[in-house]
């Protein structure tokens, strides 16, 4: 369906297990819910001038065409790829293959987990990354975009 707000439009895109935000592990993911991450979002898109179409999947395949549904219809991708991080190079392909700006959002600071949480894909596609934050590093993703969109003007 076509984007027709004046308002650039955004895709906040959720990988597999962000759904269960406040339940998992919240010594690392923190409190919030994925319903909180929606509602933040939502305000700091407002703030930002943006339209956002936020999503979460736990498949692969599902996030692989929701990527490749922005290609012509959103002005940038902020993502966070969860689990297939350091698993999908078919996410990377397509994340590529939108040639939109592409900032990569994670709650927890990767870099100070296991090893293999610290190699990205993702981040081959990306312009920007945040981590470590909290769920606030998707509000700072936004209006980062935000930034980048107006400057590419």
């Amino acid at each position: 369906m076509p984007h027709s707000d004046a308002r650039p439009l955004v895709a906040v895109l959720n990988g597999p297990n962000i759904n269960m935000l406040g339940l998992r592990q919240p010594h690392i993911y923190g409190q919030a819910t994925l319903d909180d991450v929606e509602m933040l979002c939502a305000e700091a898109a407002e703030q930002a001038g943006l339209a956002i179409d936020f999503r979460q999947t736990n498949g692969e395949g599902e996030l692989i065409t929701w990527v490749q549904e922005c290609r012509g219809r959103a002005a940038g991708i902020v993502i966070n790829p969860a689990g297939y991080t350091t698993t999908s190079v078919a996410l990377l392909d397509a994340l590529l293959a939108t040639e939109l700006p592409i900032i990569e959002v994670h709650i927890s600071n990767i870099h100070r987990r296991e090893a293999f949480r610290q190699q990205s894909y993702v981040s081959l596609a990306a312009v920007g990354v945040i981590c470590g934050l909290g769920v606030r590093g998707y509000a700072m993703a936004l209006q980062a975009m935000a930034d980048i969109l107006e400057e590419n003007r």
